[in-house]
């Protein structure tokens, strides 16, 4: 038997099985995928696919369906990512544009990239690790409350109210301000503490306790700052596709609603030659997702976070990896602008 053939006939049998949900036969594979070859011919080349564990009869009729290992030589003959249509290009164009806001930004790309997959889509937020402070400020809302503002270079915005413990005037504040933003400007976030201590000592004593407030302030918003975390959009399309988690769909959910399962999972997949990282099935290490591929790319300057899509192991894999790809290289130009 031809090994050539053999795999035509695999990507014939993964192409039927996810347009249709149907478990695939040797006559519907001659009818409408050309094989040259007769319908008994087929039938022995999914006999040897189903020795060799490609593909399996998940019921006692003709048809056969992919197995995890069927789909995984599938996704690693996909030589090329394909382009998006200029449609869809100018759609995710149109959706990312027009925002600055790191939380609105992410809020639009799992939406956009969940309804180009009809997947689950998640993205980590840019991991601060490296990122170094861009501005701070000091707005005053009351003579004690005092809104502190961090902007990193990666985009992310932290800010909160604080209780800073005395009367402080519009001009003792902005003096406080302009003692802190010059020394912490460039700084990396998890180097702020070091650099506010030796700022807080040279405040006059009279704003040293508001100055010592605002310094343990702003660690705290670096280190909240660097928390990873991740947005989620699409979770809806897990329930269309009930159908395909035979066990239960609630692992699934519960990995989703955790985030520790999915943000070790996304740090841990290595991106192949192609941009993207494919994970299906069973080589999810974590149990949970035992029955779910997942898609991923890294986007970012430093492409330090990823964006992906989780859904059921019957995925339209070609069209997804080519969606994550595009709609990562999109996200990375808009935070690099």
């Amino acid at each position: 038997m031809s090994d050539l053939r053999k795999l035509e006939v695999l990507r014939a049998i993964v192409e039927d099985y996810v347009h249709s949900r149907e478990p695939v036969g040797s006559k519907a594979l001659v009818d409408r995928h050309h094989l040259g070859v007769s319908s008994a011919t087929i039938r022995n080349d999914m006999a040897a696919l189903e020795e060799d564990g490609l593909i399996t009869a998940p019921h006692t009729s003709a048809g056969r369906i992919p197995t995890d290992k069927g789909y995984r030589i599938f996704v690693d003959l996909i030589t090329e990512v394909k382009p998006l249509s200029s449609a869809e290009k100018r759609a995710i164009q149109t959706v990312l544009s027009g925002s600055t806001d790191l939380d609105d930004v992410l809020e639009r790309t799992v939406r956009t990239l969940a309804q180009l997959t009809n997947q689950v889509a998640v993205v980590q937020y840019p991991t601060s690790s490296s990122a170094t402070v861009r501005h701070v400020e000091f707005v005053s809302l009351s003579p004690h409350q005092v809104l502190i503002v961090l902007i990193l270079d990666n985009g992310k915005v932290e800010q909160s109210v604080f209780d800073v413990g005395q009367q402080l005037s519009s001009e003792e504040l902005a003096s406080l301000r302009n003692r802190f933003l010059p020394l912490l400007s460039g700084v990396p976030a998890q180097q702020i503490s070091l650099v506010l201590e030796a700022a807080v000592a040279l405040v006059p004593l009279g704003l040293r306790k508001a100055a010592q407030v605002l310094s343990n302030s702003l660690v705290a918003l670096s280190q909240a700052a660097r928390e990873e975390r991740f947005m989620v959009a699409g979770t809806a399309n897990l329930a269309r596709s009930n159908v395909d988690f035979p066990l239960s769909i609630g692992p699934v959910l519960d990995a989703l609603e955790e985030q520790v399962v999915m943000l070790r999972l996304l740090s841990e997949m290595a991106q192949d030659a192609r941009g993207v990282a494919v994970s299906i099935g069973r080589e999810n290490p974590h149990d949970s997702l035992a029955e779910a591929s997942v898609v991923a790319t890294s986007y970012g300057p430093d492409s330090s976070a990823k964006i992906g899509v989780l859904g059921p192991i019957r995925m339209d894999y070609p069209n997804t990896m080519s969606s994550v790809r595009a709609v990562a290289r999109y996200l990375s130009r808009i935070l690099a602008g």
